[in-house]
C-alpha cells in the first residue's frame, strides 16, 4: 500500500539525515505515538482503530464541557492497538491507506485475491506515510516520494503540536491540512524565518466558537516545491480518505511548467506583484480535473476566465485598478508561457503598437474606417481571419516590414498557438 511505502522512504530519509536506525515499529512507538496520540489533542484521525476517541466527544472536550481522556485510557486504547496489530491481519482498522477487508464496504477498492507479503512494519509504516500526505483544497491529500520533501513536512509536526497545545480552542486531526500549510510557508523565503518559524503563519480560521486550519491551495504548495527544488518532474499519489475512501492515483507533477509562468511573470512585473497574483494560478478547471488530462503543468496553471477572452467571446478591457491589472497580467503571462517562446512577448507589443498607430489618421484623430480594420485583426481567432484582416490594414501601417514581418511570423506558427497568440495581442493593445 502506497501509505506503507512513503513510511518507509521517509524512515530511509530519517535515520540517514539524523544518524539514526529506526525500523517503523520502533519510530511509531518513540516519536510518533507520544507527538500525535499521547496528548490531549491528536494531530491526525486513528479511523476505525482502537486508538480512536469517540469522534463526538471532541468538540465538546475543546469546549471545555467534557473532560480529556486520560493518560490510562489514552495507554489501553494504545495497547489494544498494538495487540490488534500483532494479531490481525492488514485492513483499515489497523493500517492507513488500507481497505475494508469487506469487500463491499464505501471505503475498499481495487481489491484483490491476490495474497500480498504484508508485514506488521508495513501496518506501522502505514501510520507515519498517512502522517506525510498534503492536504489541498478539495478534499484531496497528495503523497511525494521525495526524500527531501518528507523531511521538510516532518519539520512542521512538532510546531502542529505546539500549536494544538498552545490554543485551546484549535481543533485537532488536521495533519494532511498542516502539511500544506506549512510547505507552503517553508518553502516562501520572502516570509519563512528560521529563528521564528511561526512568525507569519496564520492558517487559523474561526467557525463557531472553535478554531480550524484552512486548507491550502495546491497551486500555492506546488509553486513553493519549485522555488526551493529544482526537478524537472514530480510523481504524486492523490487520494482521499474519509467515510468513502477515494483514489486518483499516481500524476506526474511537471514542474518545470508550474514554474515557469511563476519566473516569467517575475521577470516582467516583478516579485512583489508575482506575489499578489499568486491566488490567481491554476483556477480555471480545479485540481480534481486537471488530473484527469494525466499531468499537472502549464494547462493546469490556467487562470479562471482567460478561455472566453481566447474564444472571442469577451473583449479585453483597460483595467481600472491593481487587481484588474495584477489578472490581466496573469492572463497575458500564461498565454506566453503556453507559447513557450518569450520573444514573442515583444513581437504582440509590437504588433499592439503598430496596429494602435493605423488606427490614427494624420491629423492625430482616430478614423473610424481605420478603427473598424485594426477592430477586424483583433477580433481574428485564426490565420485565415487574421491574414485577411491584416491584409486590408496593411496600407495604413507605419512600419511596413515589421508589420510583415510579423505577419509572416504568425503565419507559421502552430494552428493551435494562433488563437493564444492573438488573445495576447488584444490584451497588449488595451494595456498600451
Amino acid at each position: 500500500m502506497i501509505t506503507s511505502a512513503i513510511g518507509k522512504i521517509f524512515l530511509d530519509a530519517y535515520n540517514e539525515e539524523y544518524g539514526t536506525n529506526y525500523d517503523a515499529r520502533t519510530f511509531f512507538l518513540e516519536q510518533f505515538y507520544p507527538l500525535f496520540f499521547d496528548q490531549n489533542k491528536y494531530m491526525m484521525t486513528a479511523g476505525n482503530s482502537p486508538l480512536e476517541n469517540p469522534k463526538l466527544s471532541w468538540d465538546d472536550m475543546i469546549r471545555g464541557k467534557k473532560p480529556y481522556e486520560t493518560k490510562e485510557q489514552r495507554k489501553n486504547r494504545f495497547e489494544k492497538l498494538l495487540k490488534k496489530i500483532d494479531e490481525n491481519v492488514a485492513d483499515a482498522s489497523i493500517a492507513r491507506g488500507y481497505p475494508s477487508l469487506d469487500a463491499n464496504a464505501t471505503t475498499s477498492g481495487q481489491v484483490t485475491n491476490l495474497t500480498f507479503p504484508l508485514s506488521i512494519e508495513d501496518i506501522y509504516a502505514s501510520w507515519i506515510g498517512d502522517a506525510l500526505g498534503i492536504g489541498i483544497q478539495g478534499g484531496f491529500s497528495i503523497l511525494f516520494t521525495q526524500k527531501e520533501i518528507l523531511l521538510d513536512i516532518h519539520k512542521g509536526w512538532k510546531l502542529y503540536r505546539q500549536c494544538l497545545n498552545a490554543n485551546q480552542i484549535l481543533k485537532g486531526n488536521q495533519i494532511n491540512t498542516w502539511n500544506g500549510q506549512w510547505l507552503s510557508h517553508y518553502y516562501d523565503t520572502r516570509l519563512y524565518d528560521e529563528e521564528a518559524p511561526l512568525s507569519d503563519f496564520t492558517p487559523f480560521v474561526s467557525k463557531d466558537d472553535l478554531m480550524n486550519l484552512s486548507t491550502q491551495n495546491w497551486t500555492k504548495v506546488l509553486i513553493g516545491i519549485t522555488r526551493k527544488y529544482k526537478n524537472t518532474q514530480l510523481i504524486g499519489y492523490i487520494y482521499s480518505i474519509g467515510q468513502t475512501n477515494t483514489s486518483i492515483g499516481f500524476i506526474p507533477f511537471d514542474l518545470t511548467g508550474i514554474r515557469r509562468p511563476i519566473q516569467l511573470y517575475c521577470k516582467l512585473f516583478g516579485n512583489s506583484s508575482s506575489r499578489n497574483a499568486e491566488a490567481l494560478w491554476g483556477t480555471a478547471i480545479g485540481f480534481k480535473t486537471a488530473c484527469t488530462v494525466g499531468a499537472i503543468g502549464i494547462k493546469a496553471m490556467e487562470p479562471k476566465g482567460l478561455k472566453d477572452f481566447i474564444e472571442n467571446k469577451k473583449k479585453p478591457k483597460v483595467p481600472k485598478n491593481e487587481e484588474e491589472t495584477i489578472n490581466i497580467n496573469v492572463y497575458k503571462i500564461w498565454i506566453l508561457a503556453m507559447l513557450n517562446n518569450e520573444e514573442l512577448w515583444d513581437k504582440s507589443q509590437e504588433l499592439a503598437e503598430l496596429l494602435n498607430a493605423a488606427s490614427i489618421d494624420k491629423d492625430k484623430t482616430i478614423s473610424t474606417k481605420r478603427k473598424n480594420l485594426v477592430e477586424d485583426v483583433l477580433d481574428a481567432t485564426n490565420k485565415k481571419q487574421f491574414i485577411a484582416a491584416a491584409t486590408e490594414i496593411a496600407t495604413f501601417v507605419t512600419d511596413c516590414d515589421k508589420f510583415k514581418e510579423i505577419v509572416k511570423e504568425i503565419h507559421s506558427m502552430p494552428t493551435d498557438n494562433v488563437p493564444y497568440f492573438l488573445t495576447l495581442v488584444r490584451f497588449q493593445f488595451k494595456t498600451l
